[in-house]
């Protein structure tokens, strides 16, 4: 096995359990080998340490883990939303086809569905409409 270039060997001494979570969680970290693994966590370790005082540390970490999140987020968000806008654009092409609704009665309506679902704070279900429409 070759020597990798600037690396050196040293002894380590870990409880059994230790040296299993290595084992069992290296790959998991795309590492290539256990050596690279406790490199890496030493590295991450030490940061984490020195976060007190190296401030550029912690919020890059926490950074780009955000982003991620935030990343996934919108995406499942905005393939859902596609598919609500497709759904309701079916909806309001049958209303259309079936009733002949003017500008004017169609620009009240907007304007109270616009107050009522925000007095409602958004959460306007089919049952608050049944209950609107017998008022």
């Amino acid at each position: 096995m070759s020597n990798p270039k600037g690396k050196k060997k040293f002894v380590l001494w870990a409880y059994p359990s230790t040296l299993q979570l290595v084992e069992s969680n290296y790959k998991k970290d795309n590492s290539k080998s256990r050596s690279e693994f406790i490199e890496r966590a030493i590295l991450f370790y030490v940061g984490r340490v020195n976060a007190d005082s190296d401030t550029s540390y912690l919020p890059t970490a926490l950074l780009s883990n955000m982003k991620n999140i935030v990343g996934e987020s919108e995406s499942k968000q905005s393939r859902m939303l596609f598919k609500i806008a497709v759904e309701m654009a079916m909806i309001m092409n049958i209303l259309a086809a079936g009733d002949g609704i003017d500008k004017y009665t169609l620009s009240a309506l907007r304007d109270n569905c616009v107050k009522e679902v925000k007095r409602l704070n958004g959460n306007f279900t089919f049952a608050d409409a049944v209950k609107w429409q017998g008022d």
